[in-house]
């Protein structure tokens, strides 16, 4: 609590709706991306399956939030992507961004319609063209959320992610879910990655202009 004091129910005055203006490392990330070189390493029963995918992302500013005196900034996001040459769900995934000036921490939080969520979190400058954050199973803070089948059959045991801002304009991640899998001896390291370009601006709150 040293960093905001002790005074849980403080209001932080002058947050206003520039989130663009504030977004520290997460700024470069703003708006509508694609990407057509995903890679996707996933286990099945012969072994590990390698999967092309192409990708959609949009990540929109949202006015900026607050617990008492914690200021958050955030992108709230929905990814879609599918297999090469088709046009059905391959994976879908929704959640936000989080930049927390105040302590330079960067949050991630995840859920896909498989009964799982993730908050990832990791230390970042506001300046920073790559950070990387994790998630742990069994933490009650940014920990992972699973339900009882995929705990018991595809336990995620961590989360991490690595993204990067390119000086072209584009960015990329790498992301490594660590799964414990019924009838695996060994974990598996089940991948992910690819590079965006943008194909359209983001969107501000529509009476923030």
């Amino acid at each position: 609590m040293s960093t905001y004091g002790n005074d849980i129910y403080a209001e932080p005055v002058g947050l206003g709706t520039d989130t663009l203006a504030k977004l520290g490392p997460l700024a470069p990330l703003a708006g509508v991306w694609e990407g057509e070189g995903g890679v996707d390493i996933a286990p099945k029963r012969p072994g590990p399956r390698t999967q092309a995918y192409f990708e959609r992302i949009s990540l929109q500013p949202v006015d900026p939030g607050n617990n008492g005196p914690q200021v958050l900034y955030a992108l709230r996001y929905h990814t879609w992507m599918s297999k090469p040459g088709e046009t059905g769900t391959y994976h879908d995934q929704v959640g936000y961004w989080l930049w927390e000036p105040a302590t330079e921490t960067v949050m991630h939080s995840l859920t896909i319609p498989r009964g799982q969520t993730v908050l990832a979190v990791g230390k970042a400058k506001a300046d920073a063209k790559t950070f990387t954050l994790e998630a742990k199973r069994g933490t009650t803070d940014y920990g992972i959320c699973s339900n009882p089948y995929l705990e018991e059959n595809f336990r995620t045991d961590s989360f991490t992610i690595t993204v990067t801002v390119h000086d072209d304009g584009t960015w990329s991640y790498e992301e490594d879910t660590v799964m414990q899998v019924t009838g695996q001896a060994e974990p598996f390291h089940h991948k992910d990655g690819n590079r965006l370009h943008r194909v359209a601006a983001p969107t501000p709150n529509p009476l923030a202009g």
